[in-house]
Formats: C-alpha cells, structure tokens, sequence
C-alpha cells in the first residue's frame, strides 16, 4: 500500500515547506513583532478580494477535508447542505448585520454588545463560552483531524505520539511570528489546498471512471465484511453495517433521518450557521476589515460562489475513497476498523488515504504539508484567541491591577490548560463515527442561544440587557445539560445500536431539532424578561438596530455612561527601563513569552482628525449602481445556491 511510507521526494518537500513556514515566520516577526497600532490602524480598508478569500480560508481548514469527506464516505453528498446553507447565510451577513455593526462602529462582537447592553456580565458570559467551544470543538477536533493525518502518512506513529508533534510544531510556529506568520502564509496555503484537491478530485473521477460511475458504484460499495454475510440468516450482527445509504444522493431527507433530517437542516442549520457567520469574532472580523460596506457585500458574495467547491473537491472525493478502498474506508465490522485504523468507523481516514494512494511522489508531500500547516496556522490563532479572551476579559476582572508580565504567564498557563483539557477529550472524539457530525453536534447544545440574543439585539429595539443575560443563562444551563447528557453514555458502533442506553429525549432528539427548540426557548425568554423590565432609552440606540442604521442622531453609549475608571497601568518607560537592565537570558525568556521593549510612541491626530476617521469607517453609504449590482448577484447567488439543492432534493 503507497500509504505505508512516504517517498523520499515527499520528506523533502514537507521539510522545505515548514523551513520555508518558520523563516517567513522569524524574519517578519524580527520586522514587526508586536506592532498592534499598526495592525489595527490599517483596519477597514481591505478589498473585496482578500475579505471573500479570508472568510473562505477562515472557514476550510484540515478538519473540514478529514470531516467533510468522512461524512461523504459514510453518507453521501448530504453532508454538502452545511456548504450551500452557509451562501445563504453570507448574505444575511452582508445585507442585515455588517450594515449594523459598521454604523455601530465596532470592531469586535463584545463591544457590539456592551454598546447595545451596557453591563459586563454578557461579555463575561461569551467569553467563557468561547473557551468552552475552542476546547471541544475546536482543539480537540483540530488536533485529532491532524493526528489521523500523521498517522496515515506515518502508521508506525501512535496517536498521541503524533498529538505531540503538532502541539510541538505549533510551538515553534507561535514564537516564530505567530499570527504575522499566519497573514504571510494563509492566502498561499489556500491557493495550494484548493489546487491539490482540485488536482486529487480530477485523477480520483478519472480512476472511479466519472461521475455516474461513482453514483453506480458508491451503492454497491460493500466491505467484504458485508458481502460475506448478507442473504445468510446466521444472525451475524453487522450485515447491515457499511451498505451506503440509499438516499445517499439527497439533500432533503425524511424527518426522521438520524443524519440530516429536513426540518433540522432548514432551520436548525440555520439557525447555527447565523451564529457562525454573523455573530463569531473570528469570521465577522473578515467583513469588518473591508474598507467599505460595498467591498463587504462583495466580499461575502466571493465566498458565497467559492462555498459551491467543498462538495466537489472534498465530499465526492470521500464517495470516490469509500468506492475504491471499500474495504479499509468503508469497512462495517468494528473489529476490522480497528486493526485498520484504530476505531470502530474508518470513514474519516477518507481524503487522507486518498491524497496517499493518488497524488504523485513530491505532490503528495506538498499536500500533507499544506495540509499540517493550515491546521497549526488553525491552532496558534486558537491559542493566541483564547489567551487573549482568558487575560482580557475574565483575569483583569479577578486582578485589576496585573502586570504586562502577569498577564502574559497567565495566558500561557490557560492555554497549557486547554490543549490538557483538549486532549483528554480526544478519547471521545475518537469515539464518534464522523467528525464534522461532532462539531456540529456541540455547535448545536451551545449556539443557538448567541444567535437568538443577537437576532433579538439588532431587529428588536425592546430587547435589553436583562432580558438577553436571563435568556442567555437559561439557554447554557439546557445546553449544558443535554451536552453532558449525551455525552455521558458510550457511542456503539454499527450493529450494537441495541446496547445503547440514551433514553428518547436524547436518543431520538436529533441535534439540529434540539437547536431549534433550545432558540425558542431563549427566543421567549429573552421576550418575556425584556417586556417585563424596563425599556433602554432610544437615546442609547441609536445605529445598533437595522431599523436606524441610517440614523444621524447623536448616541450616547451605554457603555460609556457605566464605564469603570481603569486601574493605572505600568508606564511605557518603566517597562522600557527595567526590559533594558535585564540580563540577557531574562531578555530571551521574555521574547518566548512576547514580552518585548515596546516601539515608540505613536503620533497623535487631532480631534477633527480623529472625528473624519471615524465618520469614514462608520459610513454604511453606497453608490447607487454598485448596490444595484450586488443586490443582482446576491439574487443570482441564492437563485443557484437554491437550484443546487433543488437539483439533488
């Protein structure tokens, strides 16, 4: 089997390719580590064409390829509606809550809400949520997608042996530039990833011999283990396990499919991916950064027509895997799966096996390292997240008056503590049949809750700061509940279903339905709390709603009526003083932890200089033919975004 080693051309390529990484990574941190004010001041003036690409990367990654097409080896082209249902949700994004947030003039999600609220409990309360999402869907998932990556490549490599040397890798990548290695390097890791798959997808057809020889023989792909029993009445437990589905070409799927039932994928789905897309930090930032609104409306409708390729270049190359290893990919007995790739369901070491057996020597380096260094790209901006929101917004709660120094250990330790938490999760996510399954499943237990508030927040003007905190609380303790409930009792493979001892609520209740019902439950709480509390003045609201986006009245912020007087902080020469007087070591441990002598102070603008900054970036005017023109595409869009998911209905 071509998957048992690598080529020595392979090796090479994969060495180069992280050398190449990690120097980019050194020299561009040696030019402008730490430089925020820079960063920040070139905020909103990015074109169209690096705001669509940058949604897209954000959103494929290592995990989507393992998940995506794992999902597609073990059910079909179903798993595809995640992709199409997220176009239609680039324009929500675009049409109804970028417009908000710029007229807001926002940056991050947070303060969205502390303008909209006032109060910090909300805030704090997304903020340990993020934590509790990074660790469960996120870094165990992340970590886990890699590792099977690893121990395709490299089977003599035991699981947590590969865990390790990507948290090892990921390590060196941080101190080697980090996050301005990341902006180097995503754009040409994005370009390579889609040019491979397209490249593997074209030799994986012309091997299966077409599209509808695929569709004929992804019905008959039977593991030997299947074909062996079936038509014998020797009660042999898995007959059933490993025969693909026969609505396996369907997107619209009866009520009580256990994969993709229709109800949940229209609204429950929905409702997930409006969280995603128009409430997460990491995505809306993208939107954000666009130097108008118009090149923001284009932006998301460039990754709207990107969001069609997923199911081309990653789920029909899981079909294409299951028919042509039937056998390893597709195998039904949990006692084969396991000696093949330690599990009882081998559907997630689909697109790695395919890239091993198909892509030519050099290639199928290339690839995997690609492949490795869009995950540890994926991890480092985790870790740098999640220090930030762990220092930021709860440790100075808890110490207000913390060092820089402080600050930055602290960081440190909680993501030690997270990637420990993480890993010893790992055990579950192995334990589940397909990985993108998973992550939506967590996604549902805790998101629906942030969509609603958010949805309340911008349409609704009676909605406050009472209202949206009880309905969040109310929403996380039911979320909490049926996460740890579910996930209390052991997943059974195939033909063991009969053991399982999930009572009907939790059984029977798929997730995207228990979505819908969590989003309605906040939805009315949030309702009911608010028109029992008193009303926020319209003096505070003004261009928060969609409803007066336009509006030019003066605001007075919530957020600066209650803002706190901060603590005094370390001044910028007493830091520089004693960074000076340290001996050189002290200097390099500091480095690791980025903690570095602080560049020069920045010139200050004036006040009516600051002002026509801001009446720039919160301006959401259009010309009147770029709006006509976007409103055309968007329909054209969504016109065959819906045709797709007609065609394959």
């Amino acid at each position: 089997m071509a998957g048992d080693r690598l080529h020595w051309g392979d090796w090479i390529v994969i060495a180069g390719y992280f050398v190449s990484v990690i120097t980019v990574g050194l020299l561009s941190s040696c030019r402008n580590r730490g430089s925020v004010g820079g960063y920040f001041l070139a905020g909103r003036s990015m074109h169209w064409i690096p705001v669509g690409a940058s949604l897209f990367a954000s959103n494929i990654g290592s995990g989507h390829f393992v998940g995506l097409a794992g999902s597609g080896a073990a059910g079909g082209i179903g798993i595809a509606v995640f992709e199409l249902n997220a176009i239609f949700i680039l324009m929500i994004l675009g049409w109804f809550f970028v417009p908000v947030y710029v007229a807001a003039g926002v940056f991050t999600m947070p303060e969205y809400l502390r303008k909209r609220f006032g109060g910090q409990r909300i805030r704090i309360y997304l903020s340990i949520l993020a934590l509790i999402l990074y660790v469960f869907t996120k870094i165990s998932a992340d970590l886990y997608s890699g590792a099977i990556f690893l121990t395709q490549a490299m089977p003599e490599l035991n699981l947590y042996v590969a865990i390790i040397i990507l948290l090892a890798i990921s390590a060196l990548f941080t101190i080697g530039g980090g996050l301005t290695a990341v902006i180097w390097t995503d754009f040409i890791q994005t370009v390579i990833m889609v040019g491979g798959a397209f490249v593997l997808m074209i030799m994986g057809f012309v091997k299966v011999g077409g599209y509808e020889e695929l569709r004929h023989r992804y019905f008959s792909a039977y593991p030997n283990t299947t074909l062996a029993h079936l038509g014998k009445d020797d009660n042999y437990s898995y007959t059933n396990c490993g025969i693909p589905p026969s609505n396996a070409y369907n997107f619209v799927r009866s009520a009580d499919d256990g994969s993709l039932p229709w109800p949940g994928v229209f609204i429950g789905l929905t409702i997930s991916s409006v969280w995603y897309w128009c409430s997460d930090q990491v995505i809306v930032q993208r939107a954000l950064a666009a130097k108008n609104l118009s090149h923001a409306k284009a932006g998301c409708l460039l990754a709207g027509y990107l969001k069609f390729l997923p199911m081309w270049l990653i789920v029909f190359p899981g079909m294409i895997a299951r028919v042509l290893y039937t056998d390893t990919v597709g195998c039904g007995d949990p006692e084969v799966c396991q000696k093949v790739c330690g599990q009882d369901s081998c559907t997630n070491i689909a697109f790695p096996t395919l890239v091993l057996e198909l892509m030519p020597d050099g290639l199928r380096g290339l690839m995997l390292a690609v492949m490795m260094s869009a995950l540890i790209s994926s991890l480092t901006s985790i870790f740098n997240s999640s220090s930030t929101i762990f220092t930021m917004d709860i440790w100075r709660r808890i110490r207000k008056s913390a060092t820089d120094v402080e600050l930055m250990i602290v960081g440190r330790l909680c993501v030690l503590i997270l990637v420990g938490v993480g890993i010893a999760w790992i055990p579950l996510v192995q334990s589940v049949t397909e990985l993108f399954h998973y992550i939506q499943a967590i996604t549902s237990f805790l998101a629906p809750p942030i969509c609603s508030v958010y949805v309340l927040a911008i349409f609704w003007k009676r909605t406050n700061e009472k209202g949206a905190f009880f309905g969040l609380m109310v929403g996380l303790v039911i979320g909490l509940i049926r996460f740890i409930w579910e996930y209390s009792y052991r997943n059974y493979p195939c033909g063991e279903e009969y053991k399982s001892e999930k009572p009907d609520i939790v059984g029977k209740v798929h997730y995207l339905h228990f979505g819908i019902i969590l989003f309605a439950i906040v939805t009315l709480v949030t309702v009911v709390v608010s028109l029992l509390t008193a009303p926020i003045a319209d003096v505070h609201l003004e261009r928060l709603l969609f409803w007066n986006r336009y509006s030019t009245r003066a605001r007075v912020d919530l957020s600066e009526v209650e803002e706190e007087k901060p603590e005094p902080m370390e001044t910028q020469k007493s830091f520089q003083d004693d960074y000076d007087s340290l001996p050189w070591y002290k200097k390099a441990g500091q480095w690791i932890c980025g903690i570095e002598k602080m560049n020069a102070p920045e010139t200050q603008l004036s006040p009516e200089e600051l002002q026509a900054i801001e009446d720039k970036q919160t301006s959401i005017h259009e010309q009147t033919l770029w709006r006509r023109i976007l409103n055309i595409n968007a329909l054209f869009l969504m016109a065959v975004a819906a045709f797709t998911w007609g065609f394959f209905a």
